[in-house]
């Protein structure tokens, strides 16, 4: 008997530890059910990934059942995995509040597309996301910050800004610049384009109470520095702005692109020396057709390339909107994606596509199942 039970433990053992190694996931299958190590479909939407070590961490939204899964009933979730097939359950790394309905982050706001970078600086980890106040729609156009000693959490919530508070963009000219800015209710939302877009009212608008953001990512160069890319001016202009040495502010510098032309869903990435960015248009949880640019320095001009789909489903970017683009090697990237189900918010499923290049230009082909062996076969 006491053999019995010591295969059964050993046996358990080698179970446990195919599950956190891996072994149950040996490719990718877009859209459908991800398994955790529990077997629970992964719960972190909007995402972003950080690598430490040889260990990929994943941070997203965490949601639940029904409508009431697009605001924010739990916090952001975090998954580990050594091999980016099957992911490990760490928990919540920031957890909404809940005994204190007047919290910036109580239950109920909505906090979107939660992205982690590590300032080595500091030996901090830093969370930034875009904030919404409890029951004021997306008015607010914020952007949380938190900070941890750990990777996986849990972190500590700092402060909701708005960006660059006072400060122009270094690519308006300085005749442009309105010291007496306009502080008008000037508002409007989705692809319309208002005539006056071009005028810079919306930034004079919002001069000294700081820009608008909303979808929103974050990218740390070679160099170190970091930046925060966002829908920016009611959704219809893109901000770029740099962060301060310790990633917890904006250090005062940053520029406006792509104009009146309703780009969201940022998803910045660097190919021998130049920025690339994969975005989408402003069409609420409905899915577009992507767009991409590309520029030699992140502070432009960027250049539009069109969408980078291929294929059935390419004006609707396989029915996904991008949330990230993950390096995994040299010229190795994977387009990372969300398929929204608003109706029922815990349903949402992950596009994860490789990503290829043609004429220097992002390319995204739909592949029912693939693993990372797909890039040895490819120039």
């Amino acid at each position: 008997m006491k053999i019995l039970w010591v295969l059964i433990l050993l046996l358990g053992t080698i179970v446990c530890m195919a599950g956190e190694k891996g072994g149950r996931n040996r490719s990718f299958k877009p859209g459908e059910l991800w398994p955790d190590n529990q077997g629970i479909h992964i719960n972190a939407h909007g995402g972003g990934m950080l690598k430490v070590g040889k260990i990929w961490y994943w941070f997203g939204e965490h949601k639940v059942e029904g409508r009431n899964g697009n605001s924010a009933q739990v916090g952001v979730h975090c998954y580990s995995s050594r091999d980016l097939y099957n992911w490990k359950d760490e928990g919540i790394a920031l957890k909404v509040v809940t005994d204190n309905p007047e919290h910036d982050i109580t239950r109920g706001c909505i906090l979107e597309r939660p992205k982690v970078i590590y300032n080595r600086k500091t030996d901090k980890y830093v969370m930034w996301f875009h904030l919404e106040p409890k029951g004021k729609g997306y008015s607010g156009a914020l952007s949380g910050i938190a900070v941890s000693d750990r990777v996986t959490g849990p972190y500590t919530y700092l402060k909701a800004v708005r960006p660059n508070a006072g400060f122009w963009p270094i690519n308006v000219p300085e005749q442009r610049q309105d010291k007496n800015a306009n502080s008008g209710e000037q508002v409007f939302n989705g692809g319309s384009l208002p005539e006056n877009v071009g005028d810079l009212s919306l930034l004079k608008r919002d001069f000294t109470g700081g820009q608008m953001a909303r979808d929103m990512t974050l990218f740390v160069d070679d160099d170190g520095k970091a930046y925060h890319i966002y829908a920016s001016e009611e959704n219809s202009t893109l901000q770029i702005s740099e962060l301060t040495e310790d990633y917890l502010d904006y250090s005062g510098k940053y520029a406006r692109f792509f104009a009146g032309r309703f780009m969201e869903a940022p998803a910045m990435f660097k190919k021998d020396g130049k920025y690339y960015l994969i975005m989408s248009g402003c069409t609420g949880w409905a899915p577009n057709a992507a767009r991409s640019a590309v520029a030699d320095s992140i502070w432009g001009p960027w250049k539009e390339l069109g969408n980078p789909c291929r294929g059935k489903d390419a004006e609707k970017t396989f029915y996904s909107q991008s949330t990230y683009v993950l390096q995994v090697g040299k010229d190795r990237f994977i387009y990372m994606g969300d398929r929204w189900t608003p109706e029922n918010a815990i349903d949402g499923r992950y596009i994860w596509l490789p990503l290829e290049f043609e004429d220097g230009k992002p390319v995204l082909k739909w592949v029912d199942e693939w693993d990372l062996s797909w890039f040895n076969h490819r120039k």
